[in-house]
């Protein structure tokens, strides 16, 4: 912990670091010994099961490896226990640039927990046993597997620390591959993953001004981000197949603050509304009142902000961005559906000073295979085709992806190949969604769980 006798409070001193690695060395080198003296049992070596595991054993051997050891040494405000004295090993993240995967950081599993909340779509008292009943609490469990919930949290984790570090650098001037290539790939390596284990859930979405959803670079694509831009960073990471997918809006120019903060708390009472029981048009209807109750000053000009109506929060599924049930942001009394226990939920809204509504606009990059993928495939007449829809279901599954997705996999003249299969209804495409030319939009969203007991907001920390 930070301060204490002996720790070395920041990194950047390999005369420090080496005294933590001497440190931890000669704790394996004791811990051995000690194995060695242990009189060995003739019926086996089952460990007893109320003997707590050593905390130094959990910690990897790749703590100690050239690669982490250079980037400790290169950043700041990396806080060190000492390890002989020190009863529980913890490695802190590194600051600015997070470094250490959290298979490190976190060498039992026990990631942050989400922000825990009572429901608030119900009679208080109920609101209140469900949160406090020790019933409740072992229904949570039945509902949705620890193993769930772990990953979760870890995809929650790999979205803030990644998130959070973009902020204190990304700028106008910047191109948008620049900033996509850089704040994906720490997922990756946050998660060490690039697939269907771990990573990246689908393109990171940055799209631009009127563009509401749905735009990532394609290879070729210079566009710069401007101090005059309103920029939507869409990022979703999963463990498993297990997705959190959040979103929010960044300006650099003030006269465009008022927008988001109405957009963001129009997605933050979509958050505080859902729960067990809550029809989901209800919910739409307090957002959109949020939402519209607001004006802004953009230009000199004022403008009423509108939601865009036909684009919603959703649920979410193994592996499926998309999973069945859709969060409107606008009013529905036709609506009868109602949230459920164990929905995973996406609330996310946008808010924009044009006409509410989006089209498709511009280049497609984001693509998914459809349900259907399968049965489709029999019809393929071309080997390049049939193989291509091969890589995409091994690396993807129906997990989203661009076509820097697939440069990354070092494929090349795919294109053909690629518009056959969405001829063919195997892959479905996903165009940048776009409201009027010359309007504004922003979005914000968050992931989270509905529990017997309550509700866990995975994705919300301090930034937003």
């Amino acid at each position: 912990m930070p301060g204490k006798k002996g720790g070395v409070k920041k990194g950047g001193k390999d005369e420090d670091l080496d005294a933590i690695i001497s440190s931890m060395q000669k704790l394996d080198k004791k811990k051995s010994e000690k194995e060695k003296e242990k009189p060995q049992s003739s019926v086996g070596t089952a460990p007893e099961a109320n003997i707590a595991p050593d905390p130094y054993t959990l910690i990897p051997k790749t703590v100690v490896d050239e690669k982490i050891k250079k980037s400790l040494a290169a950043n700041t405000k990396t806080f060190f226990p000492n390890c002989e004295e020190d009863p529980e090993f913890k490695l802190a993240q590194t600051e600015p640039e997070p470094t250490i995967p959290l298979r490190i950081l976190y060498p039992k599993k026990s990631y942050p927990v989400g922000k825990i909340w009572q429901y608030k779509n119900m009679p208080e008292e109920e609101a209140k046993l469900r949160f406090t009943s020790p019933e409740y609490k072992r229904k949570d469990k039945l509902i949705t597997p620890d193993s769930m919930i772990a990953d979760l949290r870890k995809a929650a984790e790999a979205h803030k620390q990644a998130r959070k570090w973009l902020r204190t650098w990304v700028k106008p001037g910047m191109t948008m591959m620049e900033i996509c290539d850089r704040t994906e790939n720490k997922v990756r390596e946050l998660l060490e993953g690039d697939g269907v284990v771990a990573g990246l859930a689908f393109p990171m979405g940055c799209s631009l001004n009127h563009v509401a959803a749905h735009y990532t670079p394609n290879a070729g694509d210079f566009t710069v981000l401007g101090q005059d831009d309103v920029v939507k960073f869409d990022i979703g990471t999963h463990v498993n197949g297990h997705i959190v997918d959040s979103a929010f809006t960044m300006c650099w120019n003030p006269q465009y603050q008022e927008l988001l903060d109405i957009t963001h708390e129009a997605t933050m009472t979509g958050v505080r509304e859902a729960g067990v029981d809550a029809r989901l048009g209800e919910v739409g209807a307090k957002i959109q009142e949020v939402m519209e109750s607001g004006e802004v000053t953009i230009n000199g000009k004022t403008f009423n902000v509108r939601c865009v109506r036909n684009l919603s929060g959703h649920t979410l599924g193994d592996f499926t961005v998309h999973a069945g049930k859709m969060l409107p942001i606008v009013g529905n009394e036709d609506d009868p559906s109602k949230m459920e226990e164990g929905d995973l939920f996406a609330c996310e809204t946008f808010g924009s000073t044009g006409k509410g509504y989006v089209r498709d606009e511009g280049e497609c990059s984001h693509f998914m295979l459809s349900k259907q993928a399968n049965m489709m495939t029999e019809g393929l007449k071309s080997p390049g085709a049939k193989q291509l829809h091969k890589t995409i279901e091994h690396n993807f599954k129906t997990l989203a992806w661009s076509r820097r997705s697939l440069d990354r996999l070092g494929l090349k003249g795919y294109q053909l190949n690629l518009s056959q299969l969405a001829r063919a209804g195997v892959v479905d495409e996903y165009p940048p969604l776009a409201d009027i030319h010359g309007c504004f939009v922003a979005q914000f969203e968050h992931t989270f769980l509905l529990k017997p007991s309550g509700k866990e907001v995975f994705s919300i920390d301090d930034d937003y």
